[in-house]
């Protein structure tokens, strides 16, 4: 039975610990000391290392985990990140060694340019392209990769439970009511993330179920959505891609 444990790093990071049949894997070791802990504490070894993107609180601590337990390391074909031992792309699938875990590889390029997600049974780990009730900036990718990228997520079964790097819900979900204010489902979430975050819960991971009703960056066909981003640019707005570029534009000064 795979448990899946997030390790809080830095100011609001979550790494993802994988464990089954005794052994651990970590998604996005951006800092090994918390994992070395945790691992320590439930007497585990750590028997795999994923990354999802080149980004350094996701890969900051992946040498030095690496070298302290000569495990391998899976990362994107397309980025260069030191210390991988196994080059991934879309179409790839591995078995997390020790864990008897088969995920396959989605190529989910935008927020960076060869970002690649992992998907398994019920599982997907998606570093910064999808966040709960949002999506990553698009340092090196275009709206038209990201919008690409996010639908690929976004056919994922429905209670798929996407795990992602960091703890933005509740600045998404006040950006997702300011663009789709109509939305009952989001006023929902709105509550229920509030109280888990008061109890100092993450929100994290969201379905992939929930994604599809309350994040409007996968919502750029909805009426309202479109009518929003398009009060906001000041003009009609040509196709889905043109709406998430906006609110994407948007959310950045939000």
């Amino acid at each position: 039975m795979l448990q899946v444990h997030p390790v809080p790093a830095f100011q609001d990071n979550y790494l993802w610990v994988l464990e089954a049949n005794g052994r651990a894997a970590v998604v996005d070791p951006g800092d090994a000391a918390p994992i070395e802990a945790f691992l320590s504490e439930r007497h585990l070894p750590l028997a795999a290392i994923l990354a999802t993107h080149h980004h350094a609180d996701h890969v900051g601590g992946l040498l030095q985990l690496a070298q302290h337990w000569k495990c391998p390391v899976f990362g994107p074909r397309g980025e260069a990140i030191t210390g991988l031992t196994q080059k991934l792309a879309e179409g790839d699938a591995i078995v997390v060694p020790g864990l008897d875990l088969p995920l396959s590889i989605l190529d989910v390029p935008g927020h960076t340019r060869g970002h690649i997600a992992y998907t398994g049974d019920g599982v997907a780990f998606v570093g910064d392209t999808l966040f709960a009730c949002g999506c990553g900036r698009l340092f090196e990718g275009t709206p038209a990769q990201m919008t690409s990228s996010l639908a690929k997520i976004a056919r994922l079964p429905g209670h798929t439970r996407a795990y992602c790097a960091h703890e933005y819900t509740m600045s998404n979900i006040r950006f997702a009511e300011t663009v789709e204010p109509g939305n009952a489902k989001l006023a929902a979430r709105k509550t229920r993330d509030a109280a888990r975050r008061a109890r100092g819960e993450p929100t994290v991971p969201s379905t992939i179920a929930e994604e599809l009703e309350t994040n409007p960056f996968l919502r750029c066909e909805e009426p309202e959505v479109i009518a929003s981003a398009e009060r906001h640019a000041g003009h009609k707005l040509a196709d889905a891609v043109a709406v998430f570029a906006e609110i994407r534009a948007w959310k950045n000064n939000f």
